[in-house]
């Protein structure tokens, strides 16, 4: 019997994946992006919660995303709001909103240089309340957004990085499995190069004692571009 086939007939549990995220990433839209790939080829689910870049590197001595206005809260902020009266599924459908192809780049609807869509756009296009994008400039649900970074932060230490992914026990859903930064990937993989990369992935950060392993330096202009598989 091949390893295709042994999946298909063995049904495996679905897996919960929790992932937390920053949504100005283009690296964290990359691995969201690869899971709901994965979770077309293996029994997972994902569920999303936020982090911060800015929160990381509030106390650090350098300003090493360069956001000196503090534009980076803007769409985290947002997010909170969106997670808060909605639910982690519209987050998730926020998220892909707000790296969506809308309109011309450059133009009034569509990110110029590869970035993300202004987050009234984005709430539009998710099916969202626009007026939710106020919450960027808000400090209302900072409490909340603190607390899921620091759930975040808790699961792999200061150091961690966006995105974090945890994995649970399918047979005991509050036991967890795994966590671990990333994957970072440049392009995302499709079909079963997204499910092979899901289970390497559980593989080695399944091991006691391992911690990291890293391929080429990250492309400093990933392609963020192409569909989506889903917006849930």
């Amino acid at each position: 019997m091949t390893a295709e086939a042994l999946r298909v007939t063995s049904c495996p549990e679905l897996r919960i994946v929790d992932v937390w995220f920053d949504p100005a990433c283009p690296y964290s839209w990359l691995t969201a992006r690869w899971l709901r790939e994965a979770a077309r080829v293996r029994p997972l689910e994902p569920r999303w919660h936020l982090m911060s870049l800015a929160l990381l590197n509030e106390d650090g001595d350098d300003d090493s995303e360069g956001d000196r206005g503090g534009y980076l809260m803007v769409p985290v902020r947002v997010g909170a709001a969106v997670r808060h009266h909605h639910g982690h599924e519209a987050l998730g459908r926020f998220h892909a909103s707000l790296w969506a192809g809308l309109g011309s780049p450059g133009g009034g609807g569509g990110r110029a240089g590869r970035w993300i869509n202004d987050p009234v756009l984005a709430l539009a296009h998710a099916g969202l309340p626009t007026e939710l994008a106020a919450a960027g400039t808000s400090t209302v649900y900072d409490e909340e957004l603190r607390a899921s970074h620091a759930e975040a932060v808790r699961l792999l230490g200061p150091g961690a990085g966006t995105p974090v992914v945890a994995v649970g026990d399918p047979a005991q859903p509050y036991r967890l499995l795994s966590a671990f930064f990333g994957p970072v990937v440049s392009r995302v993989p499709k079909g079963e190069e997204a499910g092979r990369l899901w289970d390497g992935t559980l593989l080695v950060a399944g091991i006691p004692g391992f911690h990291e392993l890293k391929g080429r330096p990250a492309d400093p202009d990933p392609d963020v571009t192409g569909s989506d598989v889903g917006l849930a």
